[in-house]
Parts: C-alpha cells; structure tokens; sequence
C-alpha cells in the first residue's frame, strides 16, 4: 500500500488511463480494513496473521523496534478504516511489560526491551532499537515512502535513528569481531536474506552473525551512508560480480566462509535497492508518498512532522 499511494501521486495527469490508475488505487486503500487487525475494541496493538481458515491462530502483536511502524502509520492514515493515533504508542512504541517481554526474548537481551534504548553500540548512541538495533531492513522497509527526514517522535527522529543504525552495523563489520571473511568497510550490512543452509536475519552481534553479506543491507543505506554504501556497491560488482551479478542485479547474498553464493533474487531485497538508491538521488519516492493528504493528516493528527509542502 506504501508504494500503491506513491503510484496514485505519481500518475496526476487528467487522462483516461492515469484516472482510471487512481482510481483502482483508491479503492483498494479504502478497502483496507486496518481496523480489524485490532483483534479487539479495546485491543493496544495490531495484529499479524489473520486468515478465514486459521483466524487469529498465530495470535502475533506488532510490536517495534522492526519494519511495522508503516503498518501503523498507515492504519492511523485511513480515511475509512483508521485505527487510534494513539495505538502509535500503545502497540508499535509500547512501553507495557508484555512488549518488553516480547523484545528481550527476539532480541536476546534487555537493551532497548522499553523501545528506547540509549546505550553506545562502537561509539554511536542509539536512542531506540533493541540491542544494536537489528538487522538493516528496519531501516529500509517502513521508509521507502515514509519519509524519515520528517518523523519524529516522543523519543527520536528517524533519519538520525536509522543513521546511526548503518552505522553501528557498518563499524561492526569493519571491526570483525569473529573474523569473518570478507567483511570490512566495502563489504558491510548484515541483514535478512537467503543463507547456505536457511533463510537467517543476520544483525551486528555474534549470535545473529552467520558470515553473510547481503548486499541489499549497504545498498539500501545510501540515505544514510552514502560513501559507505558506494564503497560496497563498487566491491560487489568489480571484485565479486563474475559470481555475484546476473540478470536482475545482484543475487541475494553470499558467504566467502563457505565458498557459496545464493542462486536466487529475492525481490524483497531488491525493491529497496532500487527505491532508496532513488531517494538518495532526488527523493523521489519519499516525496510522491508525503504529498498525500492521508498521510499528512494522519502525521498531524499524530504530532510527527509532516513537510510544510
């Protein structure tokens, strides 16, 4: 839906084909009943994982640090089905002892289990994630629309949060502490993707470090680390590409500490390659979702900071 809306803002011209464009993505977005996801009346949070023949059976809260924020944001934007502003921190940012406890057992530690953090991860504060943050797609995900520049809440701004996530991803690639093949300063962002034995989402601690790389991890980051993400774009391509480039781009990921190189593209991580090397650029996609009356409403509606224009 984040990147339906970009659509209908992108599609403005008074023709036959980008109104009927509009319109089909207008009913789809009214469709949405964000709403029902509360589970409850009263429900804190929204939930995952509803189908016709399972229900609620999974019964999965969505809680962050992780790439739901633009979930609720866009549950809070809804001109039809819109959920409680308030839900921004009764679920998503929750403080209660059960979303403590659901990210202290995820994370493996208690650093951060309140949503902020404020701990110095290789000399960078991070005020909200859990432990070092996680893997890279939290970054990546909720803001390939969602404009971070401009949301800012009670504990944080985006931008600098997600900023200073790369970054402590990025030194703990470079310092290396299990001596991982390839790792370094053009050759960082550990992540989710596919692995020699399962699909694993890798982050910058020793227990979540499976000696991948993912090259959508740096890729992605070139809003936030632009030198350090075009030190790794030219690693991948001029020193690893023979194996590692191919038809749609990069594969998926690699693991020089098992001679192995996915043989899949995964568009999951290649979508937010593609989107955030553009915002890097010009903006364009941050720009065409923030133009929407919704979301800037909604963002209102919330406190955050919608742009002026």
């Amino acid at each position: 839906m984040q990147g339906l809306l970009c659509a209908r803002q992108y599609f403005n011209a008074n023709t036959k084909e980008e109104i009927t464009i509009r319109n089909r993505i207008d009913t789809l977005w009214r469709g949405v009943e964000w709403d029902w996801y509360k589970q409850t009346q009263d429900s804190k949070f929204l939930y995952w994982h509803w189908s016709p023949d399972k229900a609620w059976i999974i019964n999965h809260r969505l809680i962050g640090w992780n790439e739901t924020m633009i979930t609720y944001i866009l549950g809070i934007c809804s001109p039809t089905h819109a959920i409680p502003a308030s839900m921004y921190y009764s679920g998503w940012a929750s403080q209660d002892e059960f979303a403590q406890h659901y990210r202290s057992s995820w994370g493996q530690t208690k650093e951060g289990d309140h949503y902020t953090n404020d701990n110095t991860y290789y000399g960078i504060k991070l005020r909200v994630g859990v432990s070092d943050g996680g893997p890279l797609f939290f970054t990546h995900y909720s803001f390939m629309g969602l404009d971070p520049h401009y949301i800012k809440d009670a504990y944080t701004d985006y931008f600098s949060n997600n900023k200073n996530i790369a970054e402590i991803n990025c030194r703990y690639c470079v310092e290396n502490p299990l001596k991982r093949q390839g790792y370094g300063a053009d050759a960082w962002g550990l992540t989710a993707s596919d692995g020699p034995y399962d699909y694993s989402a890798d982050e910058p601690v020793s227990h979540s470090d499976h000696g991948k790389i993912t090259p959508t991890g740096a890729l992605s980051s070139f809003p936030y680390l632009p030198n350090e993400s075009m030190a790794a774009l030219k690693n991948y391509y001029n020193n690893y590409g023979e194996f590692l480039w191919g038809a749609y781009g990069f594969y998926d990921s690699f693991n020089l500490n098992e001679n192995w190189c996915s043989e899949i593209f995964m568009g999951l991580n290649q979508a937010p390659i593609t989107v955030m090397i553009e915002n890097y650029r010009s903006g364009l996609l941050w720009r065409l979702f923030m133009s929407c009356p919704e979301i800037k409403s909604g963002l209102q509606e919330l406190s955050l900071q919608p742009p002026a224009k």
